[in-house]
């Protein structure tokens, strides 16, 4: 009798780090772009990390992040793989549509141009 061994098929490689796609970039720099013209916004930050990335927003350079734009591709089948989250920590908006969970954001720019 001879056993068979069978070979599994290889699993597709995880990559090394999540970063965001330029189509996921272009949504953020718009509303960045828009922010910085109303005064709001001054400079940002962008970290691609093992599990997540994050776009993190400041007002001045020197402070920490008034908004981080989060990127959770493994809770896209769960709560959604963005988020807003403030300067203190509070989750703002959680999604799967990046323009959807920005419009949080977008209300805080109508108010800053009135």
């Amino acid at each position: 009798m001879s056993i068979q061994h069978t070979t599994p098929f290889p699993r597709p490689a995880m990559p090394e780090q999540v970063s965001f796609h330029r189509t996921e970039l272009a949504v953020i720099m718009s509303l960045y772009g828009r922010m910085v013209a109303a005064g709001e916004w001054r400079d940002y930050g962008i970290s691609a990390l093992k599990d997540h990335a994050v776009f993190s927003i400041f007002r001045r350079t020197a402070e920490n992040p008034l908004y981080r734009i989060e990127k959770h591709p493994k809770l896209r089948l769960k709560q959604g793989q963005y988020c807003v989250i403030s300067m203190e920590g509070q989750m703002l908006k959680r999604g799967n549509d990046l323009k959807t969970v920005l419009r949080v954001l977008e209300r805080k720019l109508i108010r800053a141009v009135e």
